[in-house]
């Protein structure tokens, strides 16, 4: 069989427009997990960076934060909380 195909020449001719054709899908098979997995980075990424600012502001206000409860009423009555 394997002899036939490559004897005859238009068995060949077929056989590699074959083999081409597998190579190109496969190829575009392979962008697009690349694509994929390159999106998914991307919304790691976004989350991760939500994340960080969110907690920047916590640690920025936990900075602010009054030292003790007669500080608190201090800034309470003066409105500046």
């Amino acid at each position: 069989m394997i002899g036939w195909l490559l004897t005859h020449d238009p068995a060949r001719k077929a056989l590699g427009l074959i083999l081409t054709a597998a190579a190109i899908l496969l190829f575009l098979l392979n962008l697009r997990r690349a694509g994929e997995r390159a999106g998914r980075a991307a919304e790691r990424l976004d989350a991760r960076e939500r994340n960080d600012a969110i907690h920047r502001q916590m640690l920025d206000a936990a900075a602010r934060r009054p030292p003790d409860r007669d500080a608190l009423a201090d800034r309470l009555r003066d409105g500046r909380f």
